[in-house]
């Protein structure tokens, strides 16, 4: 059924009432930065640059779980649940929905950095109301649950990030609205939730008491610093603002795309941003992949071209390859393109930052791994199942070494030319431009293209 629409000059046209045109709401694109491998790219870095031309910065998905660094003027901030953005201070932080918050940790974070120069926090962090709460009995879950499996372990950081999905996945875990909210209501649930958690694990101790005591506490802490945050950044997006999106973890760590099941919790991926923050896919923008020039993974799983000789041990030494939040020393190897075509066709990468090319610069010859064989046959996919990428061969591509320092060099053309045909090859085979390159620690060791 159509409707007369009467137009200024007096004549009539039909109109439908069902035919709108719709309209974006946002005036600006979201940028997001990635992960391109199995984390420790170099994301803190890569975001503290990029935050020094946003308005916002995000955190999407995991929890404390993540450890990300920024070097400042010689002071190493560490970051676990916070934005690396924060260091900006004219920008806001946003701690969104898809994230899962244990709130000592958070507090903790927040005083260690603040001592090292952090400033005026209070008036730039928002968390969201709907982010799920990380309790010391989901840490301790998390460990017991490590200890069951015996030598099948996943080898997790052990911070409760997976027993707190599973809860919100359950559907009795606990929010941050919860908390500020009705608090009748919430020491019933955490009753019930402790209390499901026992029947499970019946070693597990909990002074429901003291804690609640303690959430009490923690409730008025945090209160100033909650949000609706939907609204917030939509609103924010409609005044032209620049929004940043700080992945945590990284594509092969997504709990669908990675190397399942060890993996994190979380889709860490380019879904994780729109389902944690409420963002649609049309207000999306940049995707910046972050890459080391080499790859790195902490914990267990298959690892294609690690590398367990002397010269894994020279790229972990040289690197520093130490884990954050973990503290474990890093598996290195040389860099997978066959990983990250995939981590680029589930992302849509618009851009690369290379980071740590400093860390190649004495070595004589340098391999890439460009492709895989399964059972003798060369395969134009990445595996689904750790049983077929244990069993993988790796094609590889041996390149001349360049054998001098990158570190000071700030612009492409003074990079020696056998690394330029590295950042070329890597070129070639993603089809993405490389746009940042980091040769060292610090925020200004890097060349911008």
């Amino acid at each position: 059924m159509q409707r007369s629409v009467q137009q200024a000059n007096g004549d009539s046209v039909l109109a439908s009432p069902r035919k709108k045109q719709r309209v974006s709401n946002a005036t600006t694109k979201v940028t997001v930065v990635l992960g391109a491998q199995w984390g420790d790219e170099g994301k803190g870095k890569v975001v503290d640059m990029l935050a020094m031309d946003a308005d916002v910065v995000c955190r999407c998905q995991g929890g404390s779980n993540a450890g990300h660094t920024v070097v400042v003027d010689g002071a190493e901030f560490h970051f676990h649940l916070l934005p690396s953005g924060i260091i900006n201070p004219r920008c806001t932080s946003v701690i969104g929905n898809g994230v899962v918050i244990h709130l000592p940790g958070l507090f903790e974070e927040l005083e260690s950095n603040e001592a090292k120069g952090l400033k005026n926090w209070r008036e730039r962090l928002i968390i969201s109301d709907r982010a799920h709460i990380v309790f010391d009995f989901h840490q301790q879950v998390d460990g017991l649950q490590e200890l069951e499996k015996g030598t099948q372990s996943l080898g997790t950081t052990k911070k409760g990030i997976g027993p707190t999905y599973s809860s919100k996945a359950a559907r009795n875990g606990l929010r941050i609205g919860d908390l500020l909210g009705d608090f009748d209501k919430f020491s019933q649930k955490f009753d019930t939730l402790v209390t499901s958690y026992q029947k499970m694990f019946p070693a597990l101790q909990v002074d429901i008491k003291a804690e609640l005591q303690r959430y009490k506490e923690y409730a008025e802490r945090i209160r100033p610093l909650v949000k609706e945050t939907v609204q917030y950044l939509h609103q924010a997006l409609r005044e032209g603002k620049k929004v940043l999106v700080e992945g945590a973890n990284a594509a092969m760590l997504d709990i669908d795309f990675g190397t399942y099941p060890y993996v994190t919790s979380s889709n860490c991926s380019i879904g994780g941003v729109c389902t944690g923050l409420g963002l649609p896919p049309s207000y999306i923008g940049e995707v910046v992949g972050v890459v080391k020039a080499y790859t790195t993974r902490v914990g267990d799983g298959p690892f294609p071209t690690e590398l367990l000789n002397a010269t894994g041990e020279l790229l972990q030494r040289r690197g520093h390859e130490i884990g954050v939040t973990t503290n474990r020393k890093r598996r290195c190897g040389w860099l997978d393109l066959t990983l990250l075509k995939f981590t680029a066709m589930v992302n849509g990468y618009t851009s690369i930052c290379l980071t740590k090319l400093d860390i190649l610069d004495t070595l004589p010859k340098i391999q890439v791994g460009v492709g895989y064989r399964l059972n003798g046959k060369e395969i134009d996919y990445f595996p689904s199942t750790t049983s077929d990428l244990v069993k993988v061969e790796v094609i590889y591509e041996t390149l001349d070494g360049w054998q001098s320092t990158t570190e000071g060099v700030r612009s492409l053309e003074k990079l020696p030319p056998n690394a330029k045909k590295y950042i070329q090859l890597i070129e070639e085979h993603l089809g993405v431009p490389v746009k940042w390159i980091g040769v060292g620690a610090g925020r200004e060791s890097v060349i911008t293209l």
